[in-house]
């Protein structure tokens, strides 16, 4: 897998990821946002909300719980509705786990006409409830709808002085990117990395319970799963939530063995949707370390890739060029800034 080596390879790399669907996509939540306005902070419960993977309310002295929504990509639904059911139960138990938290429960939200494909998204997350362990406790379908969507909450908890948010990265701390590379490309649908249909029950919950560990043991400050943006994708929301900028080296990046090389490109790679993988931020190369430990334990391959800055621009180099990828002072990712907000 051939990375970027020469100035003019980079700054194509950094366009290209800058201009990936999975990103843009992610423009319009601003809009929407803008007329909510401040309703996640109504009622005094919310200590994060807009911008983060999960929501973070307030129910007693010891414990927060977590709440999450999450629509599958209309292009995963129509290429392998067994997948999408599948996805949307891992996907929701990645929010609560980037938040170093424990999925409690989930409901469903299934809108389609179509019989086949409704059985397999029942099939798919039937499956996925069983492999991670969260049930399915209700939900609701449309069966008259001229469109197919899937649509899943989930609930989950997480202890005060635990939680991971997504606002809190701050000039000096280092950059960690952590993900299961023992996988393999999805066959009908590219973009995803699939490590956790070949995993056990135990396997995957060990995975899941790192961010739990790292969470207690206070050793990130920010975090988030990798999802649709891909990691670096993901990586410029966390950065645009706590208002900074970084510097990732490349070569640091973990990446899938020889056996993958062929199959993708290393610009393929930093779109992909990892089952399992999560960007970290953590004030020191101690507790990066202890991190990088704690997620090899559980098969997670990590390592600090950068550091962040106060420049407000995501920036890739191969040791030698620079490119910037987002300059979040002149555009967005989703526009949410989450630093200040909340209690």
């Amino acid at each position: 897998m051939e990375r970027a080596k020469e100035g003019k390879e980079l700054k194509s790399l950094a366009a290209n990821l800058r201009n990936f669907d999975g990103v843009k996509r992610k423009r319009a939540i601003n809009d929407f946002v803008k007329r909510l306005g401040n309703s996640d902070l109504v009622g005094n419960r919310t200590i994060v909300g807009f911008g983060e993977d999960a929501a973070a309310l307030e129910i007693n002295g010891d414990n927060l719980i977590l709440l999450a929504v999450d629509g599958i990509w209309g292009k995963l639904l129509d290429a392998d509705p067994w997948w999408a059911g599948y996805c949307a139960v891992l996907v929701n138990v990645n929010d609560i786990a980037a938040m170093g938290g424990t999925a409690l429960a989930m409901v469903n939200l299934a809108s389609t006409q179509e019989k086949e494909i409704c059985a397999e998204l029942g099939r798919g997350m039937g499956d996925g409830v069983k492999k991670f362990g969260v049930p399915m406790v209700g939900g609701h379908l449309h069966p008259d709808t001229s469109y197919n969507a899937l649509d899943v909450g989930i609930v989950g908890m997480v202890k005060c002085d635990s939680v991971i948010v997504s606002s809190g990265a701050k000039p000096g701390d280092r950059v960690l990117v952590a993900i299961d590379l023992d996988g393999r490309v999805y066959p009908n649908y590219n973009l995803a990395w699939d490590n956790t249909t070949k995993r056990s029950e135990a396997e995957i919950k060990k995975q899941l319970d790192t961010m739990v560990e790292i969470g207690e043991k206070k050793l990130a400050t920010a975090g988030k799963d990798i999802s649709n943006p891909g990691t670096l994708g993901t990586f410029g929301m966390l950065l645009e939530c706590s208002g900074v900028g970084a510097t990732v080296e490349l070569d640091k990046i973990p990446v899938p063995g020889p056996d993958v090389v062929e199959q993708i490109s290393f610009e393929h790679w930093l779109k992909m949707y990892p089952g399992t993988g999560f960007v970290l931020t953590v004030e020191n190369e101690d507790n990066g370390a202890e991190c990088i430990e704690i997620f090899r334990d559980a098969g997670i391959e990590a390592a600090i890739v950068g550091e962040i800055d106060s420049s407000k621009k995501l920036k890739i180099t191969n040791g030698k060029d620079t490119a910037t990828v987002f300059d979040l002072d002149k555009e967005i990712i989703t526009g949410i800034t989450s630093k200040g907000r909340g209690k």
